[in-house]
């Protein structure tokens, strides 16, 4: 085992195609969801077979997006979400480290790691949304050397005891440890994007990629640029689906995926499969959140 491969980059990373969902659960995406009922909707995704569970870090809501993310931070959510599931992997798509000091951040990941028994898979990100680096004080300009600075911190900080490190952010001087230490020496990141990176620089430095939505053709290619960099390192992509009543429904695009029956996103993901994709992040759309998790366990998930 890698010193990078947590229990839950096991859970998502292994020989075939595995699923995930996202927070909110409930058609909630722009108020604070409603707490319980989110939580026993993790616990169901759990039980019908979905492999993880991601938050996304939004730390303020713009209205132009549209959505605020679960709206709770991702911290205090995913160590919710850990007491309600057992055995999900937790991730990050994505924690947005320019706007964020990496000391805590790995304060914060480590923890959840520990207090999850090792299921935390950290996505990281660069950001998109302009009006939130002013608001943090940050050049969003120069976002691209502060998430390649701050990669680096975390994996000196979770790796070595007592680092000593000189950083934008203050100096280590060998005085000081982060602890809990993670479960494994250093926590799996998957860069999300481009983040601002070369794809030589992601491959080098990420434990995988995580990429939004493309038309099929663009997939292919980067799939195929990401095995020339990064060797059997995974690659995982998100996803919206809205299943359609009739099984043979041929698909229509929608934001970021498409409506279509289950018998064309069974050939659709196992399309995904033979092209290399690893792990699908996938938004499952419906007016009964329980019950279009359900069907696209049993209707897709064991079918792919």
């Amino acid at each position: 085992m890698s010193d990078h491969e947590n229990r839950g980059y096991r859970r998502l990373f292994g020989t075939d195609l595995t699923f995930g969902t996202g927070f909110p659960l409930t058609d909630h995406d722009e108020n604070a969801p409603p707490v319980d009922e989110e939580m026993r909707l993790a616990a169901h995704a759990e039980e019908v077979g979905f492999d993880a569970l991601w938050v996304r870090d939004v730390p303020t809501y713009w209205p132009k997006f549209r959505d605020a993310g679960q709206t709770y931070d991702p911290w205090s959510w995913l160590t919710l979400a850990a007491t309600h599931t057992e055995d999900v992997a937790l991730g990050t798509a994505s924690v947005v480290l320019p706007l964020r000091h990496p000391l805590h951040v790995a304060k914060s990941a480590a923890s959840i790691d520990r207090l999850s028994g090792g299921r935390l898979v950290l996505g990281v990100a660069s950001g998109d949304r302009p009006p939130e680096y002013d608001a943090f004080g940050v050049d969003e300009d120069d976002r691209g050397a502060s998430f390649r600075e701050s990669v680096h911190v975390l994996r000196t900080v979770w790796s070595e005891e007592f680092p000593e490190l000189e950083t934008r952010w203050g100096t280590l001087d060998g005085r000081l440890d982060l602890v809990p230490k993670p479960t494994v020496e250093t926590l799996p990141l998957l860069v999300t994007g481009r983040s601002r990176q070369s794809l030589e620089w992601i491959g080098e430095h990420g434990d995988g990629w995580l990429f939004y939505h493309l038309p099929r053709r663009t997939l292919e290619d980067y799939v195929a640029d990401w095995r020339d960099v990064a060797g059997e390192k995974p690659f995982s992509l998100a996803v919206s689906v809205d299943l359609a009543a009739d099984p043979g429904a041929e698909p229509e695009p929608i934001e970021q995926g498409f409506r279509a029956g289950n018998d064309w996103f069974v050939e659709y993901f196992r399309d995904l499969d033979r092209m290399g994709v690893d792990h699908v992040l996938v938004s499952v759309r419906g007016d009964d959140p329980e019950r279009a998790l359900t069907a696209f366990a049993e209707d897709v998930m064991e079918r792919v």
